[in-house]
């Protein structure tokens, strides 16, 4: 693998759970639990899982918008963890975000080309009033939007538009890394796969590398080059894409491609129902987190938290069953 533009080593996200007149912590909820990943220059790594496994909260703690616990992040090998507020918005430059609710994640106070060309006024990348207004209009063309669409207000566009407008926002600064929090889980079937296509011709166009972070694994595999699989905070299962969906290597995963619907109406693939709902991150089960819903649980899975190790080349995969 090339060297990795983005290293996340150990990430720990615990929010505190405050309780009492005092607002004194009784417990925490363990969101993120030692999540370590590499993500080349040029590619997209697909991070997935049921919601409450972590995987945004994951992407929020590399950018810093909410602080880790512990853990490190290096960015083009500067560490992002240990960064100073003036560093971070430097940062900024290199790495941005497309958000999961194109409704609430644009300023409905604000017009389009206020909303996309904001970032030029923060880090000074227009000179005067003719070159800002030239660049919000190339951004907005460079989406599939036109022109006269800057003096508009986000209510006025439909969902995949807003989304469209966030993507601009995002290539403003002319990132590196962009991480994209569930950038199709909000629109419709036929306007995801527009999202998506218009996402891939701009990695082509610009060397973006993307996070993709999804809880659909269909739309997962066509984007990314590898997949991270979550469950309740940790890493279960690492591949790519094609090995990943070929044959999975750990039961959670299994269970997660077995819901993906098949087009082919003469396919058939065994449904795996999983028992229970995701256990508590306040309280996670001892050994193994997913042994309580797992049909292959033995009793070492009861006790014995199981390590994320090589099972092949470039494949990792946290489970008794592999060794």
């Amino acid at each position: 693998m090339a060297e990795a533009l983005l290293a996340v080593r150990n990430l720990v996200k615990h929010f505190p759970v405050k309780a009492g007149l005092l607002g004194r912590p009784v417990e925490q909820v363990r969101a993120v639990d030692g999540v370590s990943f590499d993500l080349a220059a040029g590619e997209t790594l697909g991070l997935v899982g049921e919601s409450g496994c972590g995987k945004s909260t994951t992407g929020r703690c590399i950018l810093r918008l909410i602080e880790p616990t512990s853990g490190d992040v290096r960015f083009d090998g500067r560490s992002v963890t240990a960064m100073s507020p003036g560093e971070l918005r430097q940062l900024a430059r290199g790495m941005q975000i497309i958000f999961q609710d194109p409704y609430a994640s644009l300023n409905p106070r604000m017009s389009v080309g206020a909303i996309v060309g904001e970032a030029l006024t923060i880090h000074g990348l227009a000179r005067n009033a003719r070159e800002y207004d030239a660049r919000v209009v190339e951004l907005l063309e460079t989406v599939g939007l036109r022109a006269e669409h800057r003096g508009r207000y986000p209510h006025e566009f439909s969902g995949g538009q807003r989304q469209r407008i966030g993507i601009a926002r995002a290539l403003a600064v002319k990132p590196r890394l962009i991480v994209c929090d569930e950038p199709v889980s909000a629109l419709d079937v036929s306007i995801q796969a527009q999202v998506i296509n218009l996402l891939e011709d701009l990695q082509r166009q610009f060397g973006l590398s993307y996070l993709f972070i999804a809880h659909d694994l269909s739309v997962v595999e066509h984007i990314s080059r590898r997949v991270v699989v979550m469950y309740l905070g940790r890493i279960v299962e690492t591949a790519s894409a094609q090995e990943l969906y070929a044959a999975p290597r750990h039961p959670y995963t299994e269970a997660l491609l077995s819901a993906v619907p098949i087009p082919d109406p003469d396919a058939k693939r065994k449904r795996i129902v999983l028992q229970g709902d995701v256990p508590n991150p306040m309280r996670p089960p001892a050994g193994c987190h997913f042994h309580p819903r797992c049909p292959h649980a033995m009793e070492r899975c009861r006790v014995e938290a199981p390590l994320l190790r090589e099972i092949g080349p470039g494949r990792m995969a946290a489970c008794h069953l592999n060794g």
